[in-house]
């Protein structure tokens, strides 16, 4: 079971990454040049996500992630609907939402490297994985 402070360490020790409070909940950043890259985030679900959800609603805290494309959420919803899910709010947004419940700490630094190097500048992304430019 992956905690707040799971996330917290794992995303702050992706290189340029930074935490900062956007409305009231946690967010993770990588710096760009251009502007701060928002990889991963707490969302909390929202009444026209309960309402949405229904029954299936999952309770607990719930980390929103970036993904590469659609097709790579796809495959993560299909894989494992116990951990991964969306709403109709992020319908055509390569982002997932993860309960933290029940996914181990390993898959969720996987989905948090993944999210950063999706949102890194590609400079720092062949750093990062120690190819060159």
């Amino acid at each position: 079971m992956a905690t707040w402070e799971d996330v917290r360490r794992i995303a702050l020790a992706l290189p340029e990454t930074f935490e900062r409070t956007t409305h009231g909940t946690l967010d993770w950043r990588v710096r760009d040049k251009r502007a701060d890259k928002s990889f991963a985030w707490e969302r909390p679900l929202r009444r026209a996500d309960l309402d949405a959800l229904g029954a299936a609603a999952p309770q607990g805290p719930i980390l929103g992630v970036r993904v590469p494309d659609l097709a790579a959420k796809e495959a993560l919803l299909a894989s494992d609907p116990d951990v991964c899910f969306t709403t109709p709010h992020f319908d055509g947004h390569a982002s997932v939402l993860v309960r933290l419940g029940p996914i181990d700490v390993e898959n969720l630094r996987e989905l948090l490297i993944e999210a950063w190097l999706c949102r890194a500048p590609k400079d720092l992304v062949q750093a990062y994985l120690g190819t060159p430019p």
